[in-house]
């Protein structure tokens, strides 16, 4: 890394003030030997002190900082699942042929811990998603996405995304199919090729969507219990949810 000018004019002028207090030491004390065995005590404490600030100190407020990032990038992601994700989750699962098979998987509850928050990942990382595009009225679908094309956007431009690579890619999916919906001016009448080829990229957001609700789901639980008890009586994969407590 190139030093800055003034950079090398401060450590040359810090260098000169000490050799200035050891010469005026000198000067009083006339010790020579003394300033000496201070002077390499001094010098063979400082790699302990570059593993202090650097590896240890440097390090936690590193942590630190992170986890201050995620934390609003967590409530970026919130926002994300009101104004979307919770939506196309609804519409994308009700397109799933085996939807009836998971839905007992997904109703979260209260007295899930970490534990099962942990089996249910598991168990999605290695779903055999699936999309019926024909249960889909894909002109709702890509209204809804169209309306939402600019908060996508603004989504995009959080630099705080650089910390969470999953969320990151969700929105890129999300970004593409609203971009091949978009596009398509008679959506009503494609030929089965591009359905086939709509649904690859409703899949991909599928996939992405279920494991980054479970994920959000969790850190919920975990953290915010007010907000977790609203996403319970919201849970698209529960036709018994109500968002009016009972």
């Amino acid at each position: 890394m190139k030093l800055q000018r003034w950079q090398i004019w401060l450590g040359g002028l810090l260098i000169a003030m000490s050799a200035g207090l050891y010469y005026i030491h000198y000067l009083i004390f006339h010790d020579a030997h003394h300033i000496f065995i201070y002077l390499l005590g001094d010098v063979a404490f400082v790699p302990v002190e570059v593993l202090i600030v650097t590896l240890i100190i440097h390090e936690v407020l590193s942590q630190r900082e992170k986890k201050s990032r995620l934390e609003k990038l967590n409530m970026v992601i919130g926002a994300f699942f009101s104004e979307v994700g919770t939506h196309l989750l609804t519409v994308i699962s009700d397109a799933d042929p085996t939807l009836e098979e998971i839905k007992k998987d997904l109703k979260i509850s209260n007295n899930w811990d970490e534990r099962r928050f942990s089996q249910i990942e598991r168990r999605f990382k290695e779903y055999d998603y699936a999309v019926n595009i024909n249960k889909i009225d894909l002109h709702q679908f890509r209204d809804f996405l169209r309306d939402k094309r600019a908060f996508l956007l603004r989504l995009l431009e959080n630099p705080n995304l650089l910390e969470h690579e999953t969320f990151t890619d969700l929105l890129w999916a999300v970004f593409h199919l609203t971009e091949e919906l978009v596009a398509r001016k008679n959506i009503g009448h494609v030929p089965q090729t591009d359905l086939d080829h709509m649904s690859g990229d409703i899949k991909r957001v599928y996939d992405r969507l279920v494991l980054q609700w479970l994920a959000y789901m969790k850190h919920l639980k975990e953290h915010y219990p007010y907000l977790f008890s609203l996403a319970l009586r919201t849970n698209p994969f529960d036709e018994t949810a109500t968002v009016e407590v009972k």
